[in-house]
């Protein structure tokens, strides 16, 4: 369980793609295609593709519920403590600036942010 190093990008780029990284391990889908689907997205909504809002609303279309972390400790709740704490299930968790996917108690993500603190998680319901 933990980190699990994952790259899908064609071009083997490791900045600014983060979302559709993520989304590919989600949907088991590949880069190209999520990349357009979540840009097609981006156009009905007139914003950008890695915009929360937009891949919030693909998720919520795809069956993801958005869960918030209580504040009891803004500032130390990890990726490593949330894939601890749910070790089954599939998870796009955020923290700010990245967002990495969580399933079955492993992160995936082409570096280890295993120590990135944690804003929000999407979960697919059942």
């Amino acid at each position: 369980m933990g980190y699990q190093y994952y790259n899908p990008n064609p071009a083997g780029k490791t900045v600014g793609d983060c979302v559709v990284r993520a989304l590919t391990i989600l949907f088991d889908d590949t880069w190209s295609h999520v990349y357009a689907d979540i840009t097609m997205q981006g156009a009905f909504l007139y914003d950008m593709p890695s915009s929360d809002a937009v891949w919030g609303e693909y998720l919520k279309a795809n069956g993801f519920t958005k869960h918030t972390l209580p504040n009891t400790c803004p500032n130390c709740y990890t990726i490593n403590q949330f894939v601890k704490d749910f070790p089954k299930g599939t998870y796009l968790v955020a923290t700010g600036t990245h967002v990495v996917a969580v399933v079955d108690g492993n992160f995936y993500d082409s570096s280890n942010s295993g120590n990135e603190m944690i804003i929000y998680y999407w979960r697919k319901e059942i």
